[in-house]
């Protein structure tokens, strides 16, 4: 991550990836598939930084993904994984 983003900047990029893989019904019925998470779980713990962490790991599972969400949002692919990190050990 940049030295400038803030805990804010880092779960607000996340929720961002997480708007975007959830976008895509098949991509979100992968999502929830490979982490285990439940659609209310994924409701009720929006600002769980594991939670978040699970989505970007997701992300990170499938280049293509990780790639076309980052162009998405307007990052490089490397401020996802940074951020998921960040996340891990928050």
């Amino acid at each position: 991550m940049r030295e400038a983003d803030t805990n804010e900047d880092i779960h607000a990029l996340a929720l961002q990836a997480l708007a975007w893989a959830l976008a895509e019904p098949r991509r979100a019925e992968r999502l929830i598939a490979l982490t285990g998470l439940a659609p209310d779980d994924l409701r009720a713990r929006l600002g769980d930084p594991a939670v978040l962490a699970a989505c970007l790991a997701f992300l990170e599972g499938h280049e293509p993904d990780l790639i076309a969400c980052a162009d998405a949002v307007g990052v490089a692919p490397g401020r996802l994984v940074a951020a998921r990190r960040a996340l891990e050990a928050a």
